[in-house]
C-alpha cells in the first residue's frame, strides 16, 4: 500500500533522523573507545595518537550539532574532512615525518600545514569564539615577521618550513606536549565524569549536599555550594556546574523567597569553584602535571586545602548575607531522609573509592585508575537506587554519556591544541623569555609586585580565553619571573591558574554570572556585585598560599598546613564580615584589617 506524501515524508524524516542519532552515537561510541583502549595497550607513537584525538574532536565542533546557515554547515563538513585528511596524514606517514626533522618539504606539506592550522583556529573559534584564535594568530604573525621587529622584541629569522614543520609534523605545535596531556589524561577524566553524572551519581551528589545543609540558615544556598563543590569534582566546568546544580537550587532558592540577585551569586561563586576542585581543576591539574613534571597526586593534594578555603569562604558569605536578608532553612520535606542518601551513595562512593584507592595505595598511573573507575561506574549504569536492573535503562544512559563525553573531549581539545600553536611559537621565538625579563624589571625584583602584575595578567587574558588557556600561556611567560623571584613551581603555577580563574565572576566578562542571571531572570550587574563578594576567597586564597606556604604542603607537612588552613579560614570570616551586612564604616574597616593580619602576618612556612 502506498502512504500519502505527507506521511512518506514524515516517515523518509523519521528514518533520517534514526540514522543521525545512531551515527552521533557510533562516533561517540568510538571516541570513548579510542581514548580507554590508550590506556591499556601501550605506548602509541605521538604522532599517530595525537592526531587521531584531534580527527575524533573535529565532526563534533564542525558537524554535530550545528546550526544557523547553510554555508556554516557545508563550510563545516568541508573543513572536517579536510582536518581528518591532515591528520590521517600526518599519522599514516609518521616513519617518513619524524626523519624530516621539523622541516616542510615539497608544496604539498606546505598546503598540509597551513591547512592544518587553519583547521585548528577555525575549529577553536567555533568552539570558544574569536578571542583564543585571536591570540594564536598574533603569535603566528610574530613569528613569520618578527625578526622584522627593531630592539630586545626581535627574534632572528625562521624559515617558514621550519616554523611550519615545527607546528604541524614535528612535537611543537600541534602534536606538543599540551596535545598528549589531552590525549593521554583529561579526556580519560572526562570521560570518567561523564559516565557518573548519566547515572545517580548527580542526584547522590544533590542529596548528600541537601541533607547536609538544608536545615541550616539559608539552607539552599548553603546546598548550592556544597552541590557545587562535590559536582565540580567530578566536572571540572563552570559553565557545565552552574548548568546542572543551578537548575535544582535556584528554583529551590527562589521559592523560598530568596532574592533573585543572591539566589544567581551564590550559584554563579559556587559553580567557579569547579575549576579548582580536585581531582579535575577543569583540566588544570594534568596540564600542571605535564608542565611540572610532578605526580599527579601530589598536585591533587596540593590544591585540596586552598580549594576548601575557597567554598569556606562561600559558606561564610551565604551565612552572612542570611542573617542580613532573614533566610530560613529548608523544611524538613524537602530534605531527603537518611536511607534515601544511603541508597543513593554508592553510586560516587563506589567510581570514587576505586579512583582514589588505585591512585593511592598502588603503582599504577592516574590515567589507569580511572579507566578502572569508569568500568565500574558503568556496571552502575544498569542499576537505579532501588537496584533495580533495566537494560533500556542502562542503553539510555550509556547513550548520554557516551556523547556527552565526546562532546566534552572535542571541547578541551578545541581550546589545548589551539594554545598549543602559540606555546610553539613562544619556546621558537623566545618571546616567553622577554617578557619575563620585562615583569622582573616592573617588579623591581619584588616579588608582591610581580604577583599583582601577574594577576592582573590572568585577569585580561582571562576575560575571553578560556581558564586553561589563559593558564598555560601566563604561566609560560611569568611563571619563569615568578621562579626567579623564590616562589616554589608549584605555588607559581596554583597561583597563576587560580587567577586565570577570576574572570567568570569579575566583571565585565564573568561568564558565570550571565549564566546564572538568565536561570534566575534577574539583572547581572547586581549579581555580579554580590558575587564579587561571595567570591572573595578567589581573590585571596592564592595571596594567602603564597604568604602562608605549608598551606599547600598537606601531604609532607599535614600539622603545619592545617594550621595554615585554620589561619586563613579565620581570616576569611573577618574579610566577609567586613563585606556583608549592615554595620558602620569604623567596624568594616577593623574587621577588614583583621582579615589581612590574620592572613598575611606570621605566615606559616616559608616560600
Amino acid at each position: 500500500m502506498r502512504l500519502p506524501q505527507r506521511q512518506a515524508l514524515d516517515v523518509n524524516f523519521m528514518i533520517f533522523s534514526s540514522i543521525q542519532r545512531y551515527t552521533v552515537l557510533v562516533l561517540a561510541g568510538v571516541c570513548v573507545y579510542y581514548h580507554i583502549h590508550l590506556i591499556f595497550t601501550g605506548l602509541i607513537p605521538n604522532l599517530i595518537s595525537r592526531p587521531v584525538h584531534l580527527a575524533l574532536a573535529l565532526p563534533w565542533v564542525f558537524i554535530i550539532g550545528v546550526t544557523g546557515s547553510r554555508f556554516k554547515r557545508f563550510s563545516g563538513y568541508v573543513l572536517c574532512f579536510l582536518g581528518i585528511s591532515g591528520c590521517a596524514y600526518i599519522a599514516l606517514n609518521r616513519d617518513i615525518l619524524v626523519e624530516q626533522y621539523g622541516f616542510i618539504q615539497g608544496t604539498f606539506q606546505y598546503v598540509l600545514g597551513v591547512g592544518l592550522i587553519l583547521v585548528v583556529l577555525e575549529m577553536a573559534r567555533r568552539a570558544i569564539k574569536l578571542a583564543l584564535p585571536i591570540v594564536a594568530v598574533l603569535a603566528l604573525l610574530y613569528g613569520f615577521f618578527g625578526h622584522y621587529l627593531p630592539g630586545e622584541f626581535g627574534h632572528p629569522s625562521i624559515p617558514a618550513g621550519s616554523m611550519i614543520g615545527t607546528l604541524v609534523i614535528a612535537e611543537g605545535g600541534l602534536w606538543g606536549p599540551l596535545t598528549g596531556v589531552s590525549v593521554n589524561v583529561v579526556a580519560v577524566f572526562v570521560i570518567f565524569g561523564a559516565f557518573i553524572s548519566a547515572g545517580d551519581g548527580g542526584s547522590a551528589f544533590m542529596a548528600l549536599a541537601t541533607k547536609l545543609a538544608g536545615r541550616f540558615r539559608a539552607g539552599a544556598a548553603k546546598v548550592s555550594v556544597l552541590s557545587s563543590a562535590f559536582f565540580g569534582s567530578i566536572s571540572g566546568s563552570a559553565s557545565a556546574n552552574v548548568a546542572s546544580t543551578g537548575a535544582v537550587t535556584l528554583p529551590a532558592m527562589k521559592r523560598l523567597g530568596y532574592p533573585a540577585s543572591f539566589a544567581a551569586a551564590v550559584e554563579a561563586v559556587a559553580s567557579s569553584g569547579g575549576q579548582i576542585m580536585p581531582p579535575l581543576m577543569g583540566a588544570g591539574a594534568f596540564v600542571m602535571m605535564e608542565l611540572l613534571r610532578v605526580n599527579y597526586t601530589h598536585i591533587m593534594v596540593a590544591a585540596l586545602l586552598p580549594a576548601i578555603l575557597f567554598f569556606l569562604a562561600a559558606w561564610f558569605g551565604v551565612d552572612l548575607f542570611a542573617r542580613y536578608y532573614g533566610l530560613r532553612a529548608m523544611t524538613p520535606d524537602e530534605i531527603p531522609s537518611g536511607r534515601v542518601v544511603l541508597r543513593l551513595a554508592p553510586f560516587f562512593l563506589i567510581p570514587f573509592s576505586t579512583l582514589l584507592a588505585i591512585m593511592f595505595f598502588t603503582g599504577y598511573t592516574p590515567q589507569f585508575a580511572a579507566g578502572v573507575a569508569i568500568f565500574s561506574s558503568i556496571a552502575l549504569l544498569m542499576i537505579n537506587d532501588h537496584l533495580e536492573f533495566s537494560i533500556s535503562r542502562f542503553a539510555r544512559r550509556l547513550s548520554v554519556a557516551l556523547t556527552s563525553a565526546a562532546g566534552q573531549i572535542a571541547m578541551i581539545a578545541s581550546i589545548i591544541i589551539c594554545a598549543g600553536i602559540i606555546i610553539g611559537v613562544l619556546n621558537m621565538t623566545g618571546l616567553g623569555v622577554k617578557i619575563t625579563s620585562i615583569i622582573l624589571g616592573l617588579s623591581g625584583g619584588n616579588l608582591w609586585v610581580a604577583l599583582l602584575l601577574t594577576a592582573l595578567a590572568c585577569l585580561i587574558l582571562g576575560m575571553e580565553v578560556p581558564t586553561t588557556a589563559a593558564y598555560v600561556i601566563c604561566v609560560s611567560v611569568a611563571g619563569p619571573a615568578l621562579i626567579e623571584l623564590g616562589l616554589p613551581p608549584l605555588h607559581a603555577h596554583l597561583f597563576v591558574f587560580w587567577y586565570a580563574l577570576l574572570s567568570t565572576i569579575t566583571p565585565p566578562v564573568c561568564g558565570t554570572v550571565f549564566i546564572a542571571a538568565g536561570m534566575a531572570q534577574t539583572g547581572w550587574v547586581p549579581v555580579a556585585g554580590q558575587a564579587i563578594r561571595l567570591g572573595l576567597g578567589l581573590y585571596f586564597v592564592p595571596l594567602a598560599f603564597v604568604a602562608n606556604p605549608c598551606l599547600i604542603h598537606l601531604e609532607n607537612k599535614p600539622l603545619l598546613a592545617l594550621a595554615a588552613f585554620l589561619k586563613c579560614a579565620a581570616g576569611l570570616w573577618l574579610l566577609s564580615k567586613s563585606l556583608i551586612g549592615k554595620q558602620p564604616w569604623r567596624f568594616r574597616v577593623a574587621f577588614f584589617a583583621s582579615g589581612l593580619l590574620a592572613i598575611f602576618a606570621f605566615g606559616i612556612g616559608s616560600v
